[in-house]
């Protein structure tokens, strides 16, 4: 009888331990996936309850539009709401007056979120020569390729111009 509580004890603590496993995706799938890309800056948050999950919405205040219609808002799994913390692993943090390219996709229920998670997220900063880079850190999650595989993700920097150029022609090269 010792054993199967300490059993149950033991699994009901390791019930909330949830892993996060992403499909890695290329950059051209990322846009081609996307139903927005834009580069903007995080102006306010709030947190909200949906359907049992928790989601941190982030204003934006979009400063270009490269594909699709201009989202405001995006939503990234986790936060707190009504007393209630969840995290979400993979989820990124945005912080206020930073500024990022996002990569979306807005669901059939009209929420707007990052596609792949962390993989969608994009930091913008200057290279100190005058340029400015779109930076995204390797996802420290389990990732996976299309068969299934475990693969290693890598970070991504990219001149921004070189970004926007290549949204811009694989958009193009769709239609």
């Amino acid at each position: 009888m010792r054993v199967s509580t300490r059993l149950l004890i033991c699994l009901a603590l390791l019930a909330p331990l949830r892993a996060t496993t992403l499909e890695q995706l290329s950059l051209d799938e990322m846009i081609q996936k996307s139903t927005a890309i834009v580069r903007a800056r995080v102006t306010g948050s709030h947190s909200a309850a949906r359907g049992g999950n928790v989601y941190t919405y982030f204003q934006l205040q979009v400063l270009e539009s490269w594909k699709g219609s201009i989202a405001m808002e995006v939503a990234v799994p986790g936060g707190v709401a009504d007393g209630i913390r969840q995290s979400v692993a993979g989820a990124p943090e945005l912080k206020p007056g930073r500024e990022y390219v996002l990569f979306l996709w807005t669901s059939r229920s009209g929420l707007t979120q990052l596609m792949g998670l962390s993989q969608g997220l994009f930091h913008v900063s200057e290279d100190g020569s005058g340029g400015v880079l779109a930076r995204r850190p390797p996802a420290s999650e389990l990732m996976l390729d299309r068969s299934g595989n475990p693969v290693e993700d890598r970070s991504l920097s990219i001149q921004i111009r070189d970004l926007r150029a290549q949204v811009l022609r694989t958009v193009r090269s769709a239609k």
